[in-house]
């Protein structure tokens, strides 16, 4: 049951493997931006399958709510309301490629090249198996409130110090801009706005 188990484990994840990097490709290659978005989702989608495989739970749902239910679903929105010139986007596209075509051999030599040790593939080789009582999230927000309590901490400021900013440069205040005040707006009476004005009627005859 265990070869049986395993097998059946090792073909899900190269099958999910494999819709990742189709997906990947499909999301550089596809004409219409709509249909790289939803390529991006199926990626996305195949990552949450894996971490599910390695019993990550927590971060597959994450990934799924957060990501394909929240950003992609807005930049989906994005991309359909904008007028995007698909002529325009390709212009540069053949000036780019062969630094493109560099920089994926660097990947795939990186890659083959971590799989490939022998140090490093047999440290996670065997993946640990936990009981059936096991709580994914509840290990990881005791890592994250103990050992990493204070880079998580320092994470949030800089996030937070990031949001502030994006607000403060985004809400800048111009000369011509026109705001309303809420207060005169409030007091305001009718005597203030209104004016009757009597008026001599004139008859036709």
């Amino acid at each position: 049951m265990d070869f049986i188990s395993s097998n059946f484990e090792t073909f899900v994840f190269y099958a999910f493997a494999a819709l990742i990097v189709f997906a990947a490709l499909r999301v550089i290659t596809a004409r219409n931006p709509v249909h790289a978005v939803l390529f991006l989702v199926l990626a996305f989608i195949s990552s949450a399958g894996i971490w599910m495989l390695l019993e990550a739970e927590f971060l597959a749902i994450t990934l799924v709510l957060v990501y394909v239910g929240a950003v992609m679903v807005l930049f989906l929105f994005v991309v359909m309301m904008l007028d995007i010139d698909l002529v325009q986007l390709r212009e540069g596209f053949w000036r780019w490629f062969p630094f493109g075509v560099v920089l994926a051999a660097i990947m795939v030599f990186e890659m083959v090249w971590v799989l490939g040790n022998r140090r490093i593939s047999e440290t996670g080789a065997q993946l640990a198996k936990h009981a059936a009582n096991y709580s994914n999230t509840k290990e990881l927000g005791r890592l994250i409130y103990t050992d990493y309590v204070y880079p998580f901490e320092i994470a949030a400021v800089i996030l937070l110090v990031a949001m502030v900013a994006a607000i403060a440069l985004t809400l800048r205040r111009r000369k011509d801009a026109k705001s309303q005040v809420v207060s005169e707006q409030v007091a305001v009476k009718k005597a203030d706005r209104l004016r009757v004005v009597a008026m001599q009627s004139e008859r036709k005859e």
